[in-house]
């Protein structure tokens, strides 16, 4: 439900996945270009996510929660929007140059609070 949604509200994206952190496997996936495959994205992106959590409390940052990740290619945004519980997150892959980054987040936040109740297809 939730890839066919961001699918629906950004129909130019070019790939989407639901991501279990603990495991980077992909619960929920589709990619509109055979050049991303985004269940081999989920394993590397989870990676990611763990990194940057170990960071923070390396860092002491018990105060914090983090929301989302951005990582800006050279014509891509990959956008990674944590669940509230921090166990999965929302991969989005949008082309730079014609995709407005505030509505890409507006819709990846009004999907996320799905990834708590099942099914996240």
């Amino acid at each position: 439900m939730v890839v066919e949604q961001v699918r629906a509200e950004l129909p130019e994206l070019l790939a989407v996945a639901v991501v279990d952190v603990a495991s980077g496997t992909s619960l929920a996936a589709y990619s509109g270009t055979a050049a991303i495959d985004p269940d081999t994205a989920a394993s590397f992106n989870a990676e990611v996510v763990k990194l940057k959590l170990k960071a923070m409390t390396a860092l002491q940052l018990a105060d914090e929660q983090l929301d989302d990740i951005l990582i800006t290619l050279s014509s891509q945004l990959h956008l990674l929007q944590l669940s509230p519980d921090g166990r999965r997150f929302i991969y989005l892959v949008v082309a730079g140059q014609n995709t407005n980054l505030g509505i890409a987040r507006a819709v990846l936040r009004g999907q996320i609070g799905q990834l708590s109740a099942p099914p996240v297809s």
